[in-house]
């Protein structure tokens, strides 16, 4: 399990080193917030686009090294290439560019196309990533798994986030580069490339031999024509899912992408003793103070991941008890606490809803804040909710999707789907001799068969990938939000990281004033985003009435 999930270790690592200073650094080099924001319309513009169709393209690979691990390699060279360029940006156009203004712009320039390519490429290895675990494990083994990629998304941001409150600088000198942000570009790439190298090691990935011609042949406009017709149509528990997720990261957008300059501005501006006029590298203090909260949210994150399974009905035994509860016979000795223990613990909808609520009562207080320590524990309360985020949305799917296949099964479209036999039921057992996978099919007109119904866990990718446009198409939403609350709150640069600065015809004391004086920007986007989590609570309550009436 270790191995099958250690490459989310690798992307959430990469992940954190970009939310912490991706965007303190787009202020650096002169965007106001308003902009910056339009710049992270590369997180959900890559999920919109390269979750579905990198699941579908890896769902009819025939490549004889697997469906998922080349998309996954690829991914992972293509950000190590992006994460160079974007810590090196200045020194690139530099090379090429005079000092002037045009320089100024073509550094902007380049280090905004190095975030999309991180983020497009990024988004590609996460969704093989994903369709990886539900490809390789059995219905049992879906909780198991998701727990295990929650620890690792979990140990990912500890490592991530415990880097960057590092002075890089003393440790490693001017080896890796000469700040801050380089050093943990250059880190991040290297622990990508190795946890994705290992995963695709490892894993003893099963190779399509047969797949209906259609779907091989099919061009770019049947592949989008596929995608939608697959979401429109999905069956009721797993567009109950993806509304879930779609509430619910309305709200973890703004947290995710800005929660650490907020944690770094509220220091700052609300310190007395704090200065951050003589720094020699701002960007990097800003983003090492953030980047302690966010430690202490990534160990609460992995403290939950590793309990909550142990306390949390799973789906699966839902399903198997018919909704209620199930366990093995306990010894006769413990017998009556096994009983009771078993009797108080919540399913996992139960808990799932509570966390929206949670991290809601968290983020309603973030515009109060006015200390670091308050700062701190609201983001720290929020690592319980991401651990939920993490486990139960892919848990329940991955369930879902295993379901609507069985081996030698013919559906009622005609199409037959039958899955060779693994010789191993665990992944950390003895490697198995090669495996294959055939999709088979009666000869009936393509045209005819109804694709929602023929989907089955060999097209996991495609489902993942839907469940991701239900992640990103609410951060465009976010982001547009953001742009609209910066712009009336703080439409100027950053009084932070411009010190010495007169900004947009006003002194620097005069904008740190006006900063301090009115509501933060950011702490105000994360009040908007507990509206939505409160959203994401009912949405889940429904679904769980849902699953009471089936």
């Amino acid at each position: 399990m270790a191995l099958l999930t250690i490459s989310l270790l690798g992307i959430q690592f990469t992940w954190g080193v970009e939310m912490t200073y991706c965007t303190p650094y787009l202020l650096q080099l002169g965007l106001t917030k308003g902009k910056t924001s339009l710049v992270w319309i590369a997180g959900p513009l890559s999920g919109l686009v390269m979750g579905p169709v990198i699941g579908v393209l890896a769902d009819n690979s025939k490549s004889k090294y697997g469906r998922r691990r080349p998309f996954m390699i690829g991914g992972a060279l293509s950000v190590a290439m992006g994460l160079f360029v974007l810590g090196w940006t200045a020194e690139i156009v530099g090379f090429f560019v005079p000092e002037s203004e045009l320089r100024r712009l073509l550094t902007i320039t380049l280090a905004v196309f190095s975030i999309y390519l991180v983020d497009f490429a990024i988004n590609a290895i996460q969704s093989t990533s994903r369709s990886l675990i539900v490809d390789t494990l059995p219905i049992p083994k879906q909780q198991k798994g998701s727990a295990w990629a929650t620890r690792m998304i979990a140990i990912g941001h500890l490592a991530g986030y415990g880097v960057s409150t590092v002075d890089l600088l003393k440790v490693f000198g001017r080896t890796l580069g000469d700040s801050q942000f380089k050093q943990c570009c250059v880190i991040a790439a290297a622990a990508l490339l190795t946890s994705v190298g290992v995963t695709s090691w490892a894993v003893n990935e099963r190779v399509l031999v047969s797949s209906r011609e259609g779907d091989v042949k099919s061009g770019a406009l049947k592949l989008v024509g596929k995608i939608l017709k697959t979401a429109w149509h999905l069956p009721d528990r797993i567009r109950a899912i993806c509304w879930v997720q779609f509430w619910a990261w309305i709200g973890w957008f703004p947290f995710l992408f800005y929660s650490t300059t907020w944690v770094g501005e509220t220091y700052y501006r609300y310190t007395p003793e704090a200065s951050i006029a003589d720094s020699a590298d701002p960007l990097g203090d800003i983003g090492r103070i953030g980047s302690l909260s966010l430690l202490i949210f990534s160990i609460v994150t992995f403290i939950g991941s590793i309990f909550l399974p142990f306390v949390v009905r799973s789906p699966e035994n839902e399903a198997k008890s018919g909704g209620r509860n199930f366990t093995p016979r306990p010894p006769p000795a413990i017998a009556p606490l096994a009983t009771f223990v078993n009797a108080i613990k919540p399913d996992l909808l139960t808990s799932w809803m509570l966390s929206h609520l949670i991290f809601a009562g968290a983020m309603f207080l973030a515009p109060f804040v006015r200390s670091l320590h308050m700062a701190t524990v609201l983001v720290a309360i929020c690592g319980i909710p991401w651990a939920l985020a993490c486990w139960a949305p892919f848990s329940y799917l991955g369930v879902e999707v295993n379901r609507m296949t069985a081996p030698s099964t013919i559906l009622a479209n005609g199409s037959s789907y039958r899955r060779l036999p693994n010789p191993s039921d665990d992944f950390s057992s003895s490697p198995p001799s090669p495996s294959f996978l055939r999709l088979n099919h009666l000869d009936r007109d393509a045209e005819e068969e109804d694709e929602s119904e023929s989907s089955t866990g060999e097209t996991a990718g495609i489902y993942l990938g839907i469940l991701n446009l239900f992640t990103t198409l609410p951060q465009f939403v976010g982001t547009f939000i953001s742009m609209i609350v910066f712009e009336i709150l703080e439409p100027g640069k950053h009084p932070e990281l411009h010190k010495g600065e007169d900004v947009e015809g006003e002194g620097k004391d005069d904008v740190v004033k006006k900063a301090t004086e009115g509501s933060n920007a950011i702490a105000v986007c994360l009040f908007i985003g507990a509206v939505s989590a409160v959203g994401a609570a009912y949405a889940t309550g429904r679904m769980k009435r849902m699953y009471r009436r089936s």
